[in-house]
């Protein structure tokens, strides 16, 4: 999509693979390169799509060459790998943006218009199966998008977290549900999976007198208010459907030339990445509890 954009050309694909990188550059008519130093000759910035291990490693020495960087979530393997991430880009003046692709939903933004206060979110995103990302817990995976928008929306660290998860087909957590709690009162029940039936991308929130429910692959979403005495008020949203990623991409391309804050920050990408992984040490000490549960001495 970046060769599509009018206020960016695409100088060069780099890929440990050498014959997907010649693939990728005839299909987009531009060169392979071959090391990021040849990179950061050619591009004043560049998009990190790799797996997640290799964030930290390839996004540093991106910036350190002055290349800046847009790098998709979750934005590193660690917390500590992420304030690396952060730290580098404010010594070096670098823009670091994590793709948190869900921020760009047009449905989120007409939904950021009417919150208030916030007081209960449910949230469900379910996905068939796919060999894609087993590289991370489905945490890391799908539920990372929801622990973004939901920090965005209320504002607040979680003060609790409760959590539980079990593999299926993985040996990573591949279905979890979280239950958190905020200072302010509000309750965020997320559930996540990639081992359904069904694709769903579902949002509901409840507000004082007020109940909400987004899709986000539909970009869509209707309020419903509580009006005196006893009626209830029904409206949709209004929203203008657009392709998330090209929106993504073209705020980073703005933020490179003007040197502004993007939309989502290296400290929000690094913020929603320790909640994901305290939520990960919740599901490790419930799996712990379930197993002594269900040890039995004597019995194989």
């Amino acid at each position: 999509m970046i060769h599509q954009s009018d206020h960016a050309e695409l100088a060069g694909v780099l890929d440990s693979n050498t014959e997907r990188a010649a693939e990728a550059a005839r299909n987009h008519t531009c060169p392979a390169l071959s090391s990021l130093e040849e990179l950061a000759q050619k591009a004043d910035a560049a998009v990190v799509a790799t797996p997640t291990h290799s964030h930290a490693d390839i996004g540093r020495q991106l910036m350190e060459l002055g290349v800046d960087v847009l790098i998709e979530k979750p934005i590193a393997r660690t917390a500590d790998e992420a304030r690396m991430l952060v730290e580098t880009a404010e010594r070096t003046g670098r823009i670091l943006q994590v793709g948190h692709l869900e921020r760009f939903n047009p449905a989120v933004a007409a939904l950021e218009t009417v919150i208030s206060r916030p007081l209960f979110f449910e949230v469900h995103r379910l996905s068939e199966f796919s060999p894609r990302s087993l590289d991370v817990d489905v945490v890391l995976d799908l539920m990372i998008h929801d622990i973004d928008i939901v920090l965005t929306l209320t504002k607040e660290a979680p003060e609790e977290i409760r959590a539980a998860g079990i593999h299926i087909l993985s040996e990573k957590v591949d279905i979890a549900n979280v239950r958190m709690q905020f200072p302010g009162g509000c309750v965020a029940n997320l559930t996540a999976s990639r081992v359904s039936t069904e694709r769903v991308r579902k949002l509901r929130l409840f507000q004082p007198h007020e109940y909400i429910s987004l899709d986000y692959t539909r970009q869509d979403a209707a309020r419903f208010t509580v009006k005196p005495p006893l009626s209830i008020g029904y409206a949709p949203l209004p929203v203008t459907k657009d392709e998330p990623l090209r929106l993504e991409l073209e705020n980073f391309f703005g933020c490179v030339v003007s040197r502004a804050a993007p939309r989502v920050t290296g400290r929000e990408g690094l913020a929603a990445l320790e909640v994901a992984q305290d939520i990960l040490d919740k599901i490790e000490a419930h799996a712990r509890l379930v197993a002594q549960a269900l040890y039995v001495p004597g019995k194989s």
